[in-house]
């Protein structure tokens, strides 16, 4: 009835001229939209809202689909809804035929398991067993799908006035929807074992013969038949007869068996195995072009994996080279939802930024998880609890592309529109709404204060021609997943060979960033410019085993490689740490198998210009695990480098188990640590070592920083200090302690700083306000100033005339006019007053 209610004054409302036949911006002067449209947002949709199957009634839900996400989709070129109908098996039991009853997901939890929907025991969970998420749900027919798409591009179309796109979906795995294909007529096409034994699809399988007739194979399916064949011939059919416009391939399905494990066809949990590697990389890419030859022109998206582009080569053969460049028109994969399950968001970080290192073209996209339709959760209410750091943190991410260019997403996706019980609650688009349009409008426009420099093309090509160097390859994303989740805010990426031209066409594009990479390829063209960047003034970080360095790039670090030592050391180290209630553990477990080998590095001389930060002691030997170096002669340049321990191990579950942080050291928290050598220094306040630290990106927008971040922990104490001063959040206040600004923050918070302070101690306030001044768009008031330098960022367009700063005077401005001067340009674009004391205005 309160559906109804809606539709109606929707429509009474459209009648007397709310609406335009658009949402598309209207072409007034006044009118402006911020922050760079997308190229496609998706709304990903299940059968589940159309719980009639009555004309009028599926229209009513396109309606209200549409209607609820119009602030949003006015952003975008092109709209899309991508409709999990089922599991795929729509797709395999597909005989051409429109009056063919359809099998749908019209479930909660796992319908394929060994209990009937329904029935069981009370005390089996969804994954053991399923439920019908309605009483008498509707029966559909192909037909009738064919028709919810018609309609579905009618009514966007109308509503939004934007082209319509509609996609269907494969999935791999049990969930969704009854298989009889996948699980009892051709079990020999299961592989992965990510929701039990042999549960998964595996994409390099062959069929047994089939005397059933399907669309493309009327004769029924000969024996041996690759899946990739079966699956594309298929495909084109069921696109093009119902009116589709792509195909989405979901959980890992492409990109390996295993798509959700830390092992694979090629590690075992206590072995690699790189002689599998080239017969897997030929079975993947035999799938993709037996697919593409029987599906040549719809547009393929695809979900990917949950872990990284190196840690899936080397666990699982998935070269993403090679299907990047095949030319398959292709998405390449987001980020992974399951941060929302387990909290993991440096996995997540990484293997966004890892994938989009290097792509198939410009395309990318972000996934946001809002609902899901099977599970019986919603995680922007439950998971998330209403709070965005799953929407800030990973949209703080920008990839670097080869001209230098500061590349966004141009997709948006959104998992999905309806819950489990087919509802489409308004008040999930009506709050998430705001957080994605404000973390588009704060999007970067520079290089973040840590650029990751990821080798692609070298763990790739290692893979094959150094096959020794996997260890190395599967432990580089761990550790910089393990990092990032103890609180190394990274978030701008470029690959290795994209880093060469930029620099090379602008030397200083790096300037402002502190790169972070392993040890280059001995000889390597990147190994020169990387020298040559340090050499130039240039900050670098780098990590990992130096054991394939070069003489030259040892000479650089000062390095020498001693004897490999593993297993458990006393940690010596002189670095500054966060502030624990009780000492933390100086024992830490170096396994070699995780952390790319063992222990060798040693600082080869004791020159002036090198400092021994961290040292592991093992009886009487002992190697050096974190130092910097700063030769007169690099004109300010510095390198760091952090050896690298996982402090993480294979136990037997999905993902590899950190190591317990009361009883040992987390390795990659010296990551953090050193930051402080390059002026990035963040410390956290907190009880002991098992609080969970937070996660935190810095990117930078506009001329401006914008910090975000995620609180497992929310009694933790945030400590800033940067190398422009104390960083000041715009609308906080911070009681300065020794120079650094020091905030209490929540779950998830997002916030902008273009005030930086000089000064030891005092309680500071940063708000934001009017000027009252004609054609001033920003004023910023700061308060609790003794005797401080502030540095002024303001935004990009703003020059020295259009800033005004006063201090200890209010509107209307007659006086207290403050002179300013034009910042060292090492900190990047921005103003200084020195020696201020009491309140300071500032606007343009």
């Amino acid at each position: 009835m309160r559906l109804s209610i809606f539709f109606l004054a929707s429509l009474v409302f459209c009648l007397i001229g709310g609406f335009t036949s658009s949402f598309d911006t209207p072409n007034l002067d006044n009118t402006t939209l911020k922050g760079k449209p997308f190229n496609n947002i998706t709304l990903e949709l299940s059968l589940k809202p159309f719980k009639k199957n009555d004309k009028t009634y599926i229209q009513d839900v396109a309606k209200e689909l549409f209607t609820q996400w119009h602030a949003l989709l006015r952003h975008t070129d092109t709209v899309s809804v991508m409709l999990w109908t089922s599991d795929g098996s729509e797709i395999l039991d597909y005989k051409g035929s429109l009056t063919q009853p359809l099998e749908w997901a019209r479930y909660i939890g796992n319908p394929n398991t060994n209990h009937e929907v329904g029935s069981g025991p009370k005390a089996l969970s969804l994954h053991e067993r399923a439920y019908i998420y309605m009483e008498n749900p509707p029966k559909f027919t192909y037909g009738d799908l064919k028709y919810i798409i018609q309609t579905l591009k009618e009514t966007g179309r109308r509503i939004t006035g934007k082209p319509i796109l509609i996609g269907a979906t494969f999935d791999p795995g049990p969930e969704f929807a009854k298989s009889d294909f996948k699980y009892k007529k051709h079990p020999e096409i299961l592989g992965g074992n990510a929701m039990g034994h042999k549960t998964m699809v595996s994409c390099y399988a062959t069929l047994n013969a089939d005397q059933t007739p399907y669309a493309g194979f009327p004769k029924g399916i000969p024996a041996n038949t690759p899946f990739g064949t079966f699956l594309g011939r298929q495909s084109q059919h069921f696109l093009k007869d119902l009116g589709y416009d792509y195909i989405w391939l979901s959980n890992g399905f492409g990109f390996g068996v295993e798509g959700w494990s830390s092992t694979g066809a090629t590690f075992t949990g206590t072995a690699f195995q790189p002689e599998k590697l080239p017969d897997i990389k030929a079975k993947i890419t035999n799938f993709w072009n037996l697919f593409r030859k029987e599906c040549p022109d719809f547009q393929i998206q695809t979900r990917g994996t949950n872990l990284s582009t190196g840690a899936d080569l080397a666990r699982d053969g998935v070269d993403l080279q090679q299907i990047y460049g095949g030319k398959y028109n292709m998405l390449p994969p987001p980020n992974s939802p399951w941060a929302a399950l387990d909290g993991d968001f440096g996995l997540e970080m990484v293997g966004y930024m890892s994938r989009m290192a290097e792509l198939p073209d410009e395309r990318y996209l972000f996934r946001y998880y809002t609902h899901d339709p099977w599970w019986v959760n919603s995680p922007w209410l439950d998971r998330y609890g209403q709070e965005p750091h799953d929407i800030y943190l990973p949209m703080s991410v920008a990839r670097i592309n080869a001209k230098g260019e500061i590349k966004l997403p141009t997709h948006l996706n959104f998992l999905t529109a309806d819950n489990s019980y087919g509802e489409l609650p308004t008040q999930v688009p009506d709050e998430v709404t705001p957080h994605i349009l404000k973390a588009r409008y704060d999007s970067p426009t520079a290089p973040g204060p840590l650029v990751w420099v990821y080798p692609f093309e070298e763990y790739h090509r290692w893979a094959y021609t150094q096959p020794k160097r996997i260890e190395e390859i599967y432990y580089g994303d761990w550790l910089i997943r393990q990092a990032i989740n103890n609180g190394f805010p990274l978030n701008t990426v470029v690959s290795t060979r994209s880093f060469q031209k930029v620099i090379t066409n602008n030397p200083s594009f790096f300037n402002e960033s502190v790169l972070v990479s392993i040890v280059p390829e001995a000889g390597s063209a990147y190994e020169k410019q990387l020298i040559s960047f340090v050499e130039r003034g240039g900050k670098v970080l780098i990590y990992g085993p130096a054991d394939e360095a070069s003489e030259t790039f040892q000479q650089l670090l000062n390095l020498k490689n001693a004897p490999a030592l593993e297993g458990e050391f006393t940690l010596k180290s002189s670095i500054i740490t966060d502030i624990l209630n009780q000492k933390a553990p100086d024992k830490i477990i170096h396994a070699a198998l995780f952390s790319g080998g063992g222990v060798r590095s040693t600082v080869a001389s004791s020159a002036n210009d090198t400092r021994v930060l961290a040292q592991m002691t093992q009886g009487s030997h002992s190697r050096d695990v974190v130092w910097v170096r700063e030769a007169p002669e690099w004109n300010g340049g510095k390198i760091a480098y952090v050896r690298g321990t996982n402090s993480s191990k294979f136990t037997g579950g999905k993902l590899l188990t950190p190591d317990d942080p009361e009883k040992l050291f987390t390795g990659p928290l010296l990551l953090r640590y050193v930051l402080k050598e390059f002026g990035w220094d963040y410390r956290l306040d907190k009880r002991d070592p098992s609080v969970k630290n937070p996660v935190l990106t810095i990117s930078r927008g506009s001329n401006g920083f914008f910090l975000s971040g995620y609180c497992p922990n929310t009694t933790l104490t945030h400590r800033f200090k940067l190398p422009q001063g104390a960083p000041l959040l715009t609308g906080y206040e911070t009681e300065l302690e020794k120079g650094y600004s020091v905030y209490h923050l929540p779950k998830a918070w997002h916030r902008e700083s273009r005030f930086f302070v000089e000064q030891t101690d005092g309680i500071i306030s940063c708000q934001e306000m009017t000027s009252g001044v004609e054609h001033m768009k920003r004023c910023v008031r700061l308060t609790g100033l003794k005797n401080a330098t502030v540095r002024i960022y303001p935004d990009d367009h703003v020059s020295e005339k259009d800033l005004r700063v006063y201090t200890n005077t209010r509107y209307p401005w007659k006086s207290g006019s403050t002179p300013f001067k034009l910042g060292d340009k090492k900190y990047g674009k921005h103003y200084v007053v020195e020696n201020v004391s009491g309140e300071l205005v500032a606007f343009w």
